[in-house]
């Protein structure tokens, strides 16, 4: 509990209400001022005890807002009940009548208490139940409203009786306290740290709100009671303590928030599935009980026809809002359960997407270490057939004819050393590093190590701008997107055979890749850089390359877009960032010129 030298204002302010309200109840005769001094303390308390559980509704966390503001509703719609009790007493000068219809108010008082404490804020709430919860407590709810008017109004309406009227009363409200202090009692012992002392001042209020309307039920029955008596001393505590826990809930705001901030981060855990579960099971047979009380109506009451025929008509009306919102419940779980179901199988394709990416990735591992270790053994024969190539080639004893073929085989040896340089670039593991490149260069790479495993009446036609702008990129990762691009064109060829044509040119400040096919185009192009979507057969699309290549792009500031032609086919912009001061050495590293452009056919 807060110590009181902490709080001692809290005291102070317990002392002065509740010493005030036994002063004037000792000393003054019962009679209109006892009554009206007695009705105006009665419509003070409660406005207290709002003022002490407001303060925590200006938080940034949402349930907590609604927790305490649920909980001010109750204590106002007390308050509207005891204006409605000090307008006859105070006002008309009369006692309320025995048989009044206002005390539904004050047990509508206990609905708001009992769905803030359906809010549970110290809890986890998993959002996918929150909105099947809120249905459950509105089924709920309403039951509970039917249960009153089932119970409580037959004895006003269809057949009046004070005495019955107030016994179902005093039953069904007794009933309900029980209920929320058993709930506040579970809340209290189950909660940690703020919110332990919250639920424990929580459950002190309305504990003694019980005492205080079972003691008033008794000084009724006695004819010992009347307003400003002191059976309403306990009444008048509750609320200074309802209020106290408000402060003391504000006072402990820090140590709520790093609560609420542990959830954020999922360091507590989730609702257990159990209580959502019992909510859904309470709802449910709320809805189902009504027939069983049209049935006990009928069959089993002793009651008088009036009684009966309310009864009966009561259910008949109550069934209309509760199947009602059954079938809402129902409808959103169908449609929740067509998601999950959906998700469900997207998850498991791309699990089986991601399970064929591992198993070629293994495959890229093993064929860079064979490639790495054969290396070694393919260019010492290729050093020795270059060293020869241009001894003969240089030779002038050998005929003409010799040294053509010589250069030939020169020629072929070098390619030979570049594809497999090209290779070894490719399948190794090498951190990023951004240098000075001729996109020409990398386009051609890319394209000479794919034509290796060209397949079908597929051809790529290279029309290569023969000045370009330097990029600064790693050309590892280049060579990566468009052999990545490439490739898929081809498999898109594959079947029919088609042309890709690849262009470079300058755009302004961008140096700009075209890649081009004749194929079938793409269904949805505003998808493909998304994550694991591929129209690729199980096995042999992963559906993440071109999310890979995506990522690349952008790394190098640049940008890629897909879009279909009006004459079939798709088409690739890459557009990356040119290095506008310096251009590419055309005698290290020449392009292939726009006016004969390259045709590799297989």
């Amino acid at each position: 509990m807060v110590p009181l030298r902490k709080y001692g204002w809290i005291a102070a302010l317990w002392i002065v209400v509740l010493g005030a309200y036994a002063a004037f109840s000792l000393t003054l005769k019962p009679g209109y001022s006892l009554t009206r001094a007695g009705d105006v303390m009665l419509c003070i308390v409660p406005l207290l005890a709002n003022a002490g559980l407001l303060l925590n509704a200006g938080t940034p966390y949402w349930r907590r807002n609604a927790f305490w503001m649920l909980l001010a509703f109750s204590c106002t719609l007390w308050l509207i009940g005891q204006f409605q009790w000090t307008y006859f007493e105070v006002y008309l000068h009369q006692e309320v009548p025995l048989i009044y219809g206002g005390d539904i108010i004050f047990f509508l008082r206990g609905i708001p208490v009992m769905a803030a404490l359906a809010l549970q804020p110290d809890q986890r709430r998993a959002e996918l139940r929150m909105g099947f919860g809120y249905l459950d407590l509105l089924l709920l709810l309403l039951w509970w409203t039917f249960l009153y008017g089932y119970v409580v109004l037959p004895w006003m309406y269809a057949e009046p009786s004070g005495r019955i009227y107030n016994h179902y009363y005093s039953v069904l409200a007794t009933v309900q306290n029980f209920i929320i202090v058993g709930v506040l009692g579970y809340l209290w012992l189950r909660a940690k740290g703020g919110w332990r002392k919250v639920y424990a001042h929580l459950f002190g209020g309305s504990a003694t709100y019980m005492v205080s309307s079972l003691l008033i039920l008794l000084g009724i029955g006695t004819g010992d009671y009347h307003t400003g008596s002191l059976f309403d001393l306990p009444l008048v505590a509750s609320f200074l303590w309802l209020g106290t826990a408000g402060i003391v809930a504000y006072a402990q705001g820090l140590e709520l928030d790093r609560a609420s901030e542990s959830w954020k981060d999922g360091k507590e855990s989730a609702l257990p599935r159990g209580e959502s579960v019992l909510a859904s099971r309470l709802a449910t047979l709320a809805v189902l009980s009504l027939p069983f009380f049209a049935l006990w109506t009928l069959r089993f009451s002793d009651d008088a026809p009036a009684v009966k025929q309310f009864r009966l008509t009561l259910t008949i009306a109550a069934m209309v809002p509760l199947a009602t919102l059954v079938f809402l419940r129902q409808h959103l779980a169908d449609a929740e359960r067509m998601r999950l179901l959906a998700r469900s199988e997207d998850s498991l394709e791309n699990l089986q997407r991601l399970q064929a990416q591992l198993v070629q990735s293994e495959k890229l591992v093993s064929l860079g270490q064979l490639a790495a270790g054969a290396a070694h053994e393919i260019n010492n024969p290729l050093t020795a057939i270059l060293g020869f190539s241009d001894l003969m080639a240089e030779d002038p004893a050998a005929g003409e004819k010799t040294r053509g073929i010589a250069a030939k085989i020169r020629d072929q040896a070098r390619r030979t050393k570049t594809l497999v340089a090209n290779l070894l670039s490719f399948a190794r593991q090498t951190p990023s590093e951004r240098t000075l490149l001729d996109i020409n260069t990398v386009v051609n790479n890319a394209v000479q190590l794919r034509a290796l495993d060209l397949r079908g009446p597929t051809r790529i036609e290279l029309q290569l701008e023969s000045v370009l702008p330097g990029v600064r990129g790693d050309a590892n990762q280049l060579m990566q997107v468009f052999f990545n691009i490439v490739s898929n064109a081809t498999d898109a060829m594959e079947a029919t055979g088609g042309v890709l044509t690849i262009k470079t040119m300058r755009e302004r400040a961008s140096v700009v890749i075209l890649f081009m096919d004749t194929g079938p185009g793409i269904k949805d192009p505003n998808r493909v850089f998304d994550p694991f979507y591929t129209t690729k057969p199980v096995g042999k699309g992963t559906g993440l390359g071109l999310s890979i290549c995506y990522g690349l792009i952008q790394e190098h500031n640049g940008r890629i877009i897909c879009y279909n032609r009006p004459e079939g086919g798709a088409v690739f912009r890459v557009e990356l960032p040119a290095v506008l001061a310096a251009f590419h050495n055309l005698d290290a590293a020449p392009a292939v010129p726009a006016a004969t452009p390259q045709t590799k056919e297989s």
